[in-house]
This record gives C-alpha cells, sequence and structure tokens, in this order.
C-alpha cells in the first residue's frame, strides 16, 4: 500500500490530513480528532463564557449567594466580587495548554461591571488568542444571617448577675468583650450561624443574646473562666421545627462571686483580712496581717466572709519605726497617733511611708 493510499483525509472536507496518535486504551477519545486544522478552528472556542452573570449581593454583610448558599467573601469591593464570580463562571477548552488570561474591569453603573477578558493558549502546537466580553450585574438582597439578626433571631441569653451585689461597669464591659471575641473567632473561622443578637444593659447586670445555644454556653463558660463564679442553664420550649422536634432557647445564668479582686474580706477563720487577689475557680488572695497566701473554695451555703474595705480605701501614711520581724509602728491617718500594727512580708523596712486601710478589727499594712 503507498503512502498516499495510507494517508487520513478529512471527514469535512476531504483534505490529507497528517496522521495522529491512537490515544491510549481507556483514554477518552476527541471525536473532532481527524478534521484538518482549518476545519477544527472553524468551529472551536478556547474559552467558555456565559453571555451575562448575576451577583446577589448581601447589603448587610457583602456576601453573596451561590446556589443555596451564602458565602462570606474576602473582597474590597464589588469589582473584586465580579471578578471572582466571572473567574468561577469561564471554561477553558480541556485541550488547551500554556493558558494565560487577564481581565480588565469596566464600571459601566452602579450595579453594572463589563469584564473584558484576554487569554492565551496553545492548541494543535498553534497559539491561539481570544477575548469574550461578560457582563456582570449586581443585585443586593438580604442574607439569611442578616435577616436573622434583624429579626431579634437568638436561641441563647447569657444574663451576667453577681451574688449579692451588683456586677462592677469593668465587669460587665469585660464580659461583653468575651463574647464579642469569641463569636468573633466563630465568625472568622466561617461560622455564619455565629453572631450577637443583642446587648442588653439591666439594673442588676447585663443580658447578651445570642445565636446558638452552643455559642452561649461557650460564652457562659469563658465569663465564668475569666471572672469566676458560677453558671447554670435553663431551657424553654418555644416551638417545634418542620420535623416535629422541639426547639428550645437556653438562658445561661452566669453568677459572678460575691467578691472582687481589690476587695478586703475578713473570711471570718481569726485570722486577719485578705486582700482578694483572683476570683478565677477558687478565691485567692493575701493576708494582710503576715503576706501568707490565703485561697479557698467559694461556699454559697453561708460563707461567713464579708466585705470590710476594698483596695480604694487604702490611704499613704507616716512609718513611725519597725518594731521587730512582725510589728511596725506607723501614724494611725485619722488620729495621727502612733500605732503598732502587724509587719507582714511584703512590707518595706526602708520606706518612710506606706498605704494602710482601717476595718473594724484595727489598722493593716496594704500592698503597693
Amino acid at each position: 500500500m503507498s503512502d498516499a493510499d495510507s494517508r487520513e483525509f478529512c471527514p469535512r472536507c476531504g483534505d490529507p490530513v497528517p496522521a495522529r496518535p491512537e490515544p491510549l486504551p481507556g483514554a477518552p477519545r476527541d471525536r473532532d480528532r481527524r478534521l484538518c486544522d482549518t476545519c477544527y478552528f472553524e468551529d472551536f472556542d478556547l474559552v467558555d463564557a456565559p453571555d451575562r452573570i448575576e451577583v446577589l449581593v448581601c447589603s448587610g454583610c457583602g456576601a453573596i449567594r451561590r446556589g443555596n448558599r451564602w458565602l462570606d467573601v474576602d473582597a474590597r469591593d464589588y469589582t473584586d466580587v465580579a471578578v471572582d464570580e466571572v473567574s468561577e463562571a469561564l471554561g477553558v477548552h480541556v485541550n488547551a495548554r500554556d493558558v494565560t488570561w487577564a481581565v480588565d474591569p469596566e464600571q459601566v453603573d452602579e450595579n453594572t461591571i463589563r469584564m473584558h477578558c484576554q487569554f492565551t493558549g496553545v492548541i494543535r502546537e498553534t497559539p491561539l488568542e481570544e477575548t469574550v466580553v461578560v457582563p456582570v450585574k449586581i443585585s443586593r438582597g438580604t442574607c439569611d444571617r442578616c435577616g436573622r439578626i434583624a429579626g431579634g433571631y437568638y436561641n441563647a441569653t447569657v444574663q451576667v448577675r453577681a451574688d449579692g451585689r451588683t456586677p462592677t461597669p469593668e465587669e460587665r464591659d469585660r464580659a461583653v468583650e468575651i463574647a464579642e471575641s469569641y463569636i468573633g473567632d466563630r465568625e472568622a473561622a466561617g461560622d455564619r450561624n455565629a453572631f450577637i443578637t443583642e446587648v442588653e444593659a439591666v439594673d442588676d447586670g447585663v443580658d447578651i443574646r445570642i445565636s446558638t445555644t452552643q455559642m452561649g454556653q461557650g460564652v457562659a463558660t469563658r465569663i465564668v473562666r475569666e471572672l469566676g463564679g458560677s453558671v447554670e442553664s435553663y431551657p424553654t420550649l418555644v416551638t417545634e421545627d418542620s420535623d416535629g422536634n422541639e426547639v428550645y432557647r437556653v438562658t445561661y445564668a452566669v453568677r459572678l462571686p460575691e467578691f472582687t479582686p481589690a476587695d478586703v474580706i475578713d473570711p471570718g477563720d481569726g485570722d486577719g483580712p485578705v486582700l482578694v487577689r483572683s476570683v478565677s475557680g477558687n478565691l485567692k488572695g493575701i493576708r494582710l496581717a503576715t503576706g501568707d497566701a490565703y485561697e479557698a473554695p467559694f461556699d454559697d451555703e453561708g460563707s461567713d466572709a464579708r466585705r470590710v474595705a476594698t483596695r480604694e480605701d487604702a490611704v499613704e501614711t507616716t512609718v513611725v519605726a519597725v518594731e521587730d520581724d512582725h510589728a511596725v509602728q506607723v501614724l494611725d491617718p485619722e488620729t495621727y497617733a502612733a500605732k503598732t500594727i502587724p509587719r507582714p512580708d511584703f512590707f518595706d523596712s526602708d520606706a518612710e511611708t506606706t498605704p494602710v486601710v482601717k476595718t473594724r478589727t484595727g489598722l493593716f499594712v496594704m500592698p503597693e
């Protein structure tokens, strides 16, 4: 058989085409492989692009709707959103190699961006270049998350109160900061169900309404871990879902300890007052008479401890004399009479003045 007889011919125009290797067993067959280059490129598109792209953007948080989901996007403006959406929508021919592309956005109006896309690639050893223009229409709506926030949706309430007192402004602010930080971390991790619906200051504390019961528990646990106290949960049935499952809201009642750091308390054990240093876990402090460390569990069933002063009650007074390892003489800041009081370990024997606090049981040196 001559070489002419062994040639393949283009099934469309009849021109001879060079022999092409058969695909490996199991590999997909290209139905156009027998076409000559001229016929092949007549109907060839390097790029498959839609005539138009519509993007629904949440006017509240900037998330975009993709299919049935809302997705947070890290975009500076709608042009970035348009570039990302065009990138997702465009398809390049499977046989193209060495493909490069560039995009030049054209802002037509506030809601329309025309994307000029320039592609290059190599097909059948032939360099090709193709330009497509894709209009991107931006429309605005409200995502599920923002809709829930606007509608006051929540499943958990963290109530921050204190035992026998009102939480301090610092405690209220810190509780809210802990909640915002925790929910912010969940948002940053991509959890679109994470949000705080409302923070309400009330006479005896603060209420924080949170999207889910799991996150409400997480917030309550973190508040107690840092500020001390305890937490109890109280579920309330509110409805049933479409499958007949009961849906509950849960109140997490956080009760902060009776005492706060910087309180001076009398534990009622006869060993003198204690400056509270921490209420996280157990009550921890320092004995003002000796400087010894103090630690005791909170007893909600009737502790004898009571507050006798605070650090703010301390005043500076003159050191008259250091009598011995256990006593120091100072001037009473009210009567200016010299008084001998206990000398704790933290007392500076070279100091000319020292802060003291007066309680019902006497005068005591305070740590600096």
